[in-house]
């Protein structure tokens, strides 16, 4: 897979050897697999209405049968169905927001770590301000402010929460550019861009790529979160969190597990498949080992 001897070699073998993070590789693939083949795993569309037979009225809180696998919820939708497309929705919110905070924080670390001076201390200073509010009074507020839907979500998550991305950048292009290598390419009149392009970034994405790991775990309980106070993924469309809405009521929490057990357990087992992932990725790019 990658040449023999390399680091990169070295890395995979390191990877392959630590059971945690292969078992939680192979969770995260499965929930992958599930939200890519949603319309042919699940048995019914994730938005349709069930009736008691013979009767118009919904067949809300039924117990799990063989035609409700995991029963039904408050408005008569099958939740099996709705879980499996659950996975779709928030995966993408995690994926969307990672990739916006991960492009920002790395830009602003490149430019903060290389350029030094002015820079690094307005750079730094914005990250100062943004780390100082809680994060989940933020995305309540930009939610709310700004009419919730899935897409105000993604962009909330993404824009607060590239502080770590930023300043674990900087820490890297501060010890890479001090390196002979970019010493020789300044004295070569490379191009401060080029330097950065060519040279700095790609010799720091090893700790990027654990980054977006640990980032994309915490995108799936930020959005499970928001979601489950209401300013989050708005119904119908089915996310883990908006699921969770109904254990906020005493019946559905003491009588009814059927109807939030489900996707707590599923945001908990992809939320620790993901961290052992990127826990494994921290172990097998350290140069130290």
């Amino acid at each position: 897979m990658f040449k023999k001897n390399s680091f990169y070699d070295f890395a995979y073998r390191r990877f392959t050897r630590n059971r945690l993070a292969v078992i939680g590789f192979a969770v995260t693939l499965f929930f992958v697999i599930m939200a890519l083949f949603a319309p042919l795993i699940a048995p019914h569309e994730p938005s349709e209405f069930f009736f008691v037979e013979g009767q118009n009225v919904y067949d809300k809180y039924a117990a799990p049968s063989s035609e409700h696998l995991l029963g039904t919820d408050s408005l008569g939708r099958d939740v099996f169905s709705r879980l499996v497309y659950g996975a779709r929705v928030t995966m993408m919110v995690a994926l969307l927001a990672v990739s916006i905070s991960t492009v920002i924080g790395t830009v602003i670390g490149l430019l903060s770590g290389y350029f030094g001076k002015i820079i690094d201390n307005i750079f730094m200073r914005l990250v100062d301000i943004v780390i100082s509010f809680p994060v989940l009074f933020l995305l309540i507020s930009i939610s709310t402010i700004m009419d919730p839907s899935i897409w105000i979500v993604i962009f909330a998550i993404g824009f607060v929460s590239w502080t770590s991305t930023a300043r674990l950048v900087r820490a890297e292009v501060l010890r890479v550019k001090e390196l002979d290598y970019i010493a020789a390419a300044r004295a070569c009149g490379t191009s401060n861009l080029k330097i950065i392009v060519k040279h700095i970034l790609p010799n720091i994405l090893a700790p990027i790529m654990v980054q977006v790991t640990i980032g994309t775990a915490q995108a799936i309980l930020m959005e499970a979160s928001l979601s489950f106070l209401g300013v989050g993924v708005q119904q119908p469309t089915p996310s883990w969190g908006n699921m969770l809405m109904d254990a906020q009521k005493l019946l559905v929490l003491r009588d009814m597990p059927w109807i939030w057990i489900p996707p707590g357990v599923v945001n908990l087992l992809l939320v620790l498949a993901i961290y052992f992932v990127g826990d494994g990725l921290r172990d097998a790019f350290d140069s130290r080992q």
